[in-house]
């Protein structure tokens, strides 16, 4: 229960992957359960991202960080446009992209995003993690969104 424990039915315990299963209830596991919510299982898949920004007035302006691989990573502006901007800002809850400002890199990773189009995350748009290429004499992403954000 990493991620604290659940509620309602418990529908599957002892689950046995081998790897070959498209779908976790196509797992073998036992019929019957004997656990409790304090065995509720979670994961982060190693291709999650989740994204926030930091030092504006609010969570609709700032400097766009990324969570990926265990790390808060700044994004390179190197291909930040509007459509990237745009994405976050939706993505975020907070409307469409105003303005594109630049700060300072200052946290260990470096993401790189290029969206073709409006896609529904940036984790959909074409992305790079810690190449240095892309990055080079960037500065770190950052976005005024138009709505407002808690």
């Amino acid at each position: 229960a990493a991620f604290g424990r659940g509620h309602g039915p418990i529908l599957r315990d002892d689950v046995g992957c081998e790897g070959h299963e498209r779908h976790l209830w196509e797992c073998p596991a036992e019929p019957e359960h004997d656990c409790s919510h304090k065995e509720d299982a979670g994961v982060v898949c190693s291709e999650h991202q989740e994204w926030r920004l930091s030092g504006g007035r609010d969570g609709c302006a700032g400097r766009v960080e990324v969570f990926f691989r265990g790390i808060w990573s700044t994004v390179c502006n190197s291909t930040w446009y509007e459509a990237e901007a745009t994405v976050l800002c939706r993505t975020l809850g907070c409307g469409d992209a105003l303005q594109r400002p630049s700060f300072g890199h200052t946290l260990p990773g470096r993401m790189v995003y290029l969206c073709g189009s409006l896609q529904p995350s940036l984790a959909q748009c074409r992305w790079t993690f810690n190449k240095s290429a892309p990055c080079y004499q960037s500065w770190a992403a950052g976005v005024v969104c138009n709505g407002t954000g808690s």
